[in-house]
């Protein structure tokens, strides 16, 4: 059986076409549909109540009498997963290629130092409907020892390394990873669940690699890694980068990319902080660059010190909402 997880919040809109997409595959015998709901305040649950009478014998659902959050809602909904592998799809998301599971499977089932196998995917713009490639791909290789891939997952900016979305993985691989730190996967600290199940699968196998896109990953819209509000989104990158120096740290993963990473992130925080125009985050920036023991950049320096004046910290909020506005209706 092949177990997929769909959380789900708020997504009324995208909701039906997430599960249509895992409904349609074909060239499996025995699929189940885990859905997280995470007590949406719109019509979510309703769509998604609808879809589990439709099919009893594929969708479970499990509806959360309160929000739990992201990590927490996948990680409950993983351990509820009984096939022997386990793909996710958001629920803003959709998959494309109806034979994505049976490849995957197949490599898998070939392979059995396998721990993880996924694909090419698009981007899909909400707004507009148009599609475009989703970039260069980092390994490229159908086979690659997942150890040559963990300084790349942890310092990831952009394009993800490996899309949990696209990817198909070993039930009984992740598990283990999860009992053995069970803090590295449910603790919200970290705010995100992608990158540290990226990272232990590579960190036990290998991994395999299809070019053939199968998803189309949904932008153009506010979500958990996209937020409007600065504020919101400093959290965001603070967890994340927290995470990140977490499996550094306890891989002892130590290299010039690594440090340029942590040291990007301390300036995107430091940005975010100014434009949200919150100052008590600017200490929690100087605090992270103690236990990261990371140095700043010489600008992001220039600018915490900058900001450490209450008038300072407020004009440079002020220039850089004004830079940005100019930015906007220019371009």
């Amino acid at each position: 059986m092949i177990s997929v997880i769909v959380v789900t919040y708020n997504q009324e809109c995208t909701i039906a076409r997430t599960l249509d997409s895992i409904l349609m595959q074909k060239g499996i015998q025995e699929l189940e549909i885990i859905i997280g709901e995470d007590h949406s305040t719109d019509n979510t649950r309703r769509i998604c109540e609808e879809y589990a009478l439709r099919y009893p014998a594929i969708i479970r659902l499990f509806p959360n009498k309160e929000n739990k959050g992201v990590v927490r809602n996948y990680f409950d909904c993983l351990q509820a997963c009984r096939g022997s592998y386990i793909a996710d799809c958001a629920g803003d998301d959709f998959w494309i290629d109806e034979y994505k599971l049976k490849k995957q499977r197949d490599i898998m089932v070939a392979h059995p130092e396998v721990t993880l196998v996924h694909t090419d995917w698009w981007y899909y713009n909400e707004n507009d409907g148009t599609k475009h490639p989703s970039g260069k791909q980092e390994y490229c290789d159908s086979l690659t020892d997942g150890k040559k891939m963990l300084t790349a997952i942890i310092t990831q900016t952009t394009r993800p390394v490996i899309h949990l979305c696209t990817s198909l993985y070993r039930n009984d691989a992740i598990k283990k990873a999860y009992h053995e730190d069970a803090n590295l996967f449910c603790n919200n600290e970290y705010g995100c669940e992608d990158l540290q199940i990226a990272f232990a699968l590579a960190q036990s196998g290998c991994i395999a690699y299809l070019p053939d896109k199968t998803l189309c990953y949904s932008i153009g819209h506010t979500s958990v890694s996209t937020q409007s509000d600065d504020a919101k989104q400093f959290e965001f990158v603070r967890k994340t980068a927290h995470l990140s120096h977490y499996l550094a740290d306890k891989y002892h993963i130590s290299n010039p990319q690594t440090d340029t990473f942590f040291k990007q992130k301390l300036h995107a925080l430091t940005m975010h902080a100014i434009r949200s125009n919150r100052h008590p985050l600017i200490q929690k920036v100087k605090r992270l660059a103690i236990e990261w023991h990371t140095t700043p950049a010489l600008y992001t320096r220039l600018l915490l010190v900058l900001s450490e004046y209450n008038s300072l910290f407020s004009l440079l909020s002020f220039l850089r909402k004004t830079a940005a506005h100019i930015k906007q209706h220019l371009f």
